[in-house]
């Protein structure tokens, strides 16, 4: 058994959590279950996009070598010899002095070279009009005017999307337009989610005296799904060692990718997860130099990764943030997994006990600098500043304090263009 590293820093606690782990093999999708979701593999075109060249205006195709001279004082006419409609090509071909009306989407026919909008012709316009026998040309045409080339878009053979693009609407989009029903994707890992304490109760029940309403499961949830992972919510396991045991098992049985507790994991008397985990599996890590969240595990249970949290919410949710996060977001397949880092100025003073410190804070944009304050009282259980907060300020190891108006690092949760547009002291 590998002998538990205690109190490593933050980066290094990192550092050997994400070296034993990979990209989950794909799977194939369809498109409409794949937005957000990464691309396992590059996505070469099989067909031009757009397959073949058509108009970009409703007009008329002809050859741009016959309307030279067009203008309005002395239009060129020309012999109308068809349509063609979108879906309803021309079958046959634009010869000299002729013209075919064509709609905006519709191939462009045989001979044509160019495409003059209806709107520089003395056609009226409009739905269910009938063809007219000839048109006047008020203005000369370029070859190639208003037409969309084959393969404008994408070229047949080439590499529409990279591996590791998140599928967005738009690359959505393009994998339709291109012909795909299916998608391979990396697989989304499997979060088998727990909760430890005698003093927990589901929400919606009674609460007796003494006790609280369980909420890590439910934040942690949330944060595995904005990871990109699917979470499993398992129960509560009471402060008892063959209870969390039992637990562990049925998280284990239903084959998760990892499995996530929170609570127990501290050194007190009723804290057992350091001794159930070590039964049948391993501890990797025990303690890292982070506040909040000094009592973090990380190791295996029966062969499938597991982290132990902290039971103050607050706690569960950093570390998660900082740990679990990076892990699933690997798994995933995304191409990166830090959230943006920005230097802020402080609009008040922090300090610490020299531990890496999380600040949940407001982050804003003002007088053309990024500013940071703190959401609310900073203790590891108070979940008012974590829900008000937009991100983290970061006190590095060792620096037991910065001064108002001093720079700091901040990881930021939302968009900066958002805080720009938002700019004001929140």
């Amino acid at each position: 058994m590998l002998q538990t590293q205690e109190w490593v820093s933050v980066e290094e606690a990192r550092r050997l959590i994400l070296a034993e782990f990979h990209p989950l093999p794909s799977e194939s999708v369809p498109l409409s279950r794949a937005l957000g979701r990464i691309l396992a593999e590059d996505i070469r075109a099989e067909r031009d996009l757009p397959p073949f060249p058509n108009s970009a205006m409703d007009g008329y195709a002809v050859r741009a070598e016959d309307v030279r001279t067009a203008s309005r004082e002395r239009p060129v006419r020309l012999r109308v010899r068809g349509e063609a409609a979108a879906g309803r090509p021309f079958p046959g071909v634009v010869e000299p002095g002729t013209a075919v009306r064509i709609a905006t989407g519709a191939l462009l026919p045989s001979g044509a070279d160019a495409v003059i909008p209806v709107e520089d012709t003395d056609d009226a316009g409009g739905p269910g009009r009938p063809l007219p026998p000839e048109i006047a040309v008020f203005r000369p045409a370029q070859p190639g005017q208003f037409i969309r080339p084959a393969g404008e878009d994408v070229a047949r053979g080439t590499v529409a999307l990279e591996q590791g693009t998140i599928l967005t609407p738009g690359a959505l989009a393009l994998l339709a337009a291109l012909g795909r029903l299916e998608v391979p994707v990396h697989r989304r890992p499997r979060v088998a989610v727990l909760a430890i304490g005698d003093e927990l109760i589901e929400p919606g029940r009674p609460l007796p005296p003494g006790c609280i309403y369980e909420t890590n499961r439910t934040a942690l949830a949330a944060q595995a799904v904005e990871a990109g992972a699917e979470p499993l919510l398992l129960g509560i396991a009471r402060d008892d060692p063959e209870d969390l045991q039992r637990l562990l098992d049925e998280a284990a049985a239903h084959h998760p990718d990892l499995i996530l507790s929170s609570a127990g994991a501290s050194v007190g008397a009723y804290d057992w997860v350091k001794e159930v985990v070590r039964r049948h599996g391993e501890l990797r890590l025990w303690k890292v130099r982070i506040r909040p969240g000094k009592p973090f595990a990380f190791g295996h249970y029966r062969g499938i990764p597991f982290f132990g949290l902290p039971g103050n919410p607050v706690s569960a949710m950093i570390t998660f943030d900082q740990f679990v996060r990076p892990v699933l977001r690997r798994m995933s397949g995304y191409p990166r997994w830090e959230r943006p880092r920005i230097p802020v100025h402080l609009a008040e003073p922090i300090s610490s006990d020299g531990r890496e410190t999380y600040f949940r804070a407001r982050i804003f944009y003002e007088d053309g600098r990024f500013w940071a304050r703190l959401s609310g009282l900073q203790g590891s259980h108070i979940l008012s500043a974590m829900a008000r907060a937009n991100g983290l300020v970061i006190l590095p190891e060792g620096v037991p304090a910065l001064p108002e108006g001093a720079t700091a690092m901040a990881e930021v949760w939302v968009d900066l263009q958002d805080l720009m547009s938002a700019s004001g002291t929140p």
